[in-house]
């Protein structure tokens, strides 16, 4: 691979496929809202995700475009924050549309991040790419307006794909850092009812997927989950057995709305069904390394 830009690939998942390209790629660019500067190698560059004002041309001759912007939902759903949400996503996508228009050798291929969000919550069916129902609520709106932003407008010599991706577990970053907190407290335990589906996907699993769609390219929804999504219950069960706490107190949605004020968040986040199975990687033949909770959590534990 020649050259990846990354947009806002300065978060976690920006630093999971910089660690995992870097030796795969001759050019790494990232877009950031900080300084342009070179580090490590690798070229940072600044953009506002509004206006083109010379970064564009950081996307001529790109093997790939991987958009990652977005304001993280970790937060409560104050009108402002709703306001930042939407705009961080669908301006920089709208942004990227008009710069990758505007390119003389355009990139050849653009993911764009989505969200596995966009499926209504589900105890009962598997949602995959072509039967999956999408809801209508704030986060499944925006989901929707995000991807309709993405594909509306056609760019003939650049593939699209959009990334639905559910929780991404890391070593460095995410969602399991302060999960596996918890439960080393004796904190642990289900929460809520437990019986809401996890969709996760490994760190490693997660860039081999972004590797794997650029080199089968595949364009349209991906979902970038493992295939096996796991009861709220029984993923607390695994993780403490993981990390050797027989102790795992439950959180009930009471104490889960008064904790998540206080946390500024939205219980959401972690009551919400999220039952997606990755029926088109299967489909393309991609083997996940890490298939199970149980693999997942030996290698990050």
């Amino acid at each position: 691979m020649n050259k990846i830009v990354i947009v806002a690939g300065t978060g976690f998942l920006g630093a999971v496929l910089i660690n995992y390209f870097k030796t795969k790629c001759e050019e790494i660019v990232i877009l950031t809202r900080g300084k342009s500067e070179i580090r490590n190698n690798i070229k940072y560059v600044h953009w506002d995700a509004k206006t083109l004002t010379g970064w564009e041309t950081e996307l001529e001759n790109a093997t790939a475009l991987i958009n990652l912007a977005g304001k993280s939902v970790d937060c409560r759903y104050t009108a402002e924050n709703k306001k930042e949400i939407y705009a961080s996503r669908i301006d920089s996508t709208a942004i990227l549309n008009i710069a990758v228009l505007s390119c003389k050798k355009p990139p050849k291929h653009w993911l764009n991040s989505s969200t596995a969000t966009i499926y209504r919550h589900s105890e009962d069916k598997q949602m995959t790419e072509l039967n999956g129902e999408i809801g209508n609520d704030f986060s499944m709106n925006i989901a929707k307006t995000w991807e309709q932003t993405f594909f509306e407008v056609p760019t003939k010599e650049t593939l699209k794909t959009a990334l639905r991706t559910s929780i991404v577990l890391g070593k460095k970053g995410g969602a399991f850092i302060p999960l596996k907190r918890l439960t080393q407290f004796g904190l642990g335990g289900k929460q809520g009812n437990g019986k809401q589906f996890i969709s996760w996907i490994h760190e490693y699993d997660f860039a081999r997927a972004i590797e794997f769609i650029l080199q089968e390219k595949m364009t349209g929804v991906v979902n970038i989950v493992s295939p096996k999504p796991i009861r709220n219950n029984d993923f607390m069960k695994q993780l403490r057995k993981a990390v050797k706490m027989p102790i795992g107190l439950p959180t009930p949605t009471l104490f889960l709305k008064f904790g998540a004020k206080i946390i500024r968040t939205e219980t959401e986040l972690v009551l919400k069904s999220r039952n997606v199975i990755p029926e088109r990687l299967h489909q393309e033949g991609f083997q996940f390394e890490f298939d199970t909770l149980e693999k997942t959590f030996q290698n990050l534990v």
